[in-house]
């Protein structure tokens, strides 16, 4: 398989040309080196109190991405794509809200007072990210920030995408055994497209913008 990298493109590039792909070159490889720095630089996305309730899941094994096939409806980029990437929210989010805010104390980004009182907001049976239901929408607004920013990135290293709602996720998490506190969002191809990426038509400004009112 290769294993090589591609040339970087601006941003400009990135907005304008990310577009869906859905057939990739199955000899290309994204190396794991880079991909863990195209995640790292994705979760750099904005999240709810700093939550950063997304997880990934990583499947680069040929083998277990065989067994996805049929669990996405056969689409054929889940074999042929690098990799592929589930996306998660964490329902208990809060969990890690001791750790997030100590480490911003440590750095110098929070004083211990406003620490201190920010995780027990999060963390206090009243809080929202303590409801499941409330946590689990939360989880979803962030993991789709999350989720669109790692579809840029990849974009600006060079590789392209397809966000990939159509999949059982109760086989899904049958398969990968997701426990319960995991909610499975989204998947995303990610790799080198086999041919080129079709353009597509957007609605225009006026059409989808409202100022000060909904008319």
């Amino acid at each position: 398989m290769v294993q090589t990298k591609v040339e970087k493109q601006d941003f400009q590039t990135v907005i304008r040309e990310r577009h869906s792909v859905r057939k990739y070159d199955p000899t290309f490889r994204i190396s794991t080196e880079e991909m863990k720095q195209m995640i790292e630089e994705a979760t750099l996305a904005p999240s709810s109190s700093n939550m950063q309730p997304w997880r990934f899941l990583v499947i680069d094994d040929q083998a277990k991405k065989e067994q996805l096939l049929p669990i996405a409806f056969n689409q054929q980029q889940v074999v042929n794509a690098s990799h592929i990437v589930a996306i998660l929210a964490d329902k208990e989010s809060y969990r890690h809200a001791e750790t997030i805010y100590s480490r911003a104390v440590e750095i110098g980004f929070m004083d211990q007072e406003t620490k201190t009182r920010m995780v027990e907001r999060i963390v206090s049976e009243s809080s929202p990210y303590r409801k499941t239901d409330v946590a689990k929408d939360i989880g979803l607004v962030d993991a789709g920030l999350v989720s669109m920013q790692f579809m840029l990135v990849a974009k600006e290293h060079g590789y392209d995408t397809v966000p990939m709602g159509g999949f059982n996720k109760a086989q899904f998490n049958e398969m990968f055994q997701v426990p319960e506190r995991y909610e499975t969002v989204m998947l995303i191809a990610v790799g080198k497209a086999a041919v080129e990426a079709h353009a597509s038509v957007r609605l225009k400004l006026e059409e989808v913008t409202f100022w000060n009112e909904i008319v």
